[in-house]
């Protein structure tokens, strides 16, 4: 799963649009729209903002499962 699926799932699950969410988040829906399609990626310093948002950490947003990341190391 990406983080712009997660984010479009976030913002589903909280009822909102995406002109919802980039007016929280002080930017434009066509940028949040990108994001959800995989086209870009949030700005590094967007991501705390987007987590602390819809109450989910980091790794979560990013969809990271450490010990899963460990196995694959191994």
């Amino acid at each position: 799963m990406t983080i712009g699926k997660n984010i479009a799932d976030l913002r589903k699950s909280n009822g909102m649009t995406q002109e919802q969410l980039a007016e929280t988040l002080g930017v434009s829906s066509q940028t949040v729209s990108k994001w959800e399609n995989g086209t870009t990626m949030p700005d590094v310093t967007m991501i705390p903002a987007i987590a602390s948002f819809f109450n989910v950490s980091t790794d979560e947003l990013f969809d990271f499962n450490r010990v899963e990341q460990e196995k694959k190391i191994q």
